[in-house]
């Protein structure tokens, strides 16, 4: 059996996430994925405004088994095309950035859901775990 891509090359995202999954507290991974690049699914219902628009992004919104809603951003295309192979378009936003500018409510960020390691962080764990000056 092949070994995909992805796992012989990381991204830098993809290798803080493994790290965060054998600690949570390494300031050095989430200081890591703060300043990753993530690629955001652009939703097909979005108008080419919201796509076009470099100062706005429009948030996909899954709604996850127990009825909460939460936005899946992914650390590479193979992640993405994992778990959402309909998807076409995407944005690649800077993690930190978005979770600066992420809304107060409930709404959670998970970040490669289909992987060995995703990480689902609540909006308050968003803005004050990534969020970085």
């Amino acid at each position: 059996m092949e070994t995909p891509a992805h796992e012989n090359n990381p991204t830098p995202a993809r290798q803080a996430l493994d790290a965060l999954a054998v600690n949570t507290d390494d300031t050095a991974a989430l200081d890591t994925l703060a300043g990753s690049e993530v690629l955001v699914p652009v939703p097909d219902d979005a108008n080419q405004d919201d796509v076009t628009d470099p100062s706005a992004v429009a948030l996909p919104v899954l709604e996850q088994p127990d009825g909460d809603p939460v936005v899946p951003v992914f650390t590479s295309e193979v992640e993405m095309a994992e778990l959402l192979p309909f998807v076409s378009r995407y944005r690649l936003v800077p993690l930190g950035a978005l979770a600066s500018q992420w809304p107060a409510d409930e709404l959670s960020l998970t970040i490669d859901a289909g992987s060995e390691h995703p990480l689902t962080l609540t909006s308050e764990g968003v803005r004050t775990l990534l969020a970085r000056p």
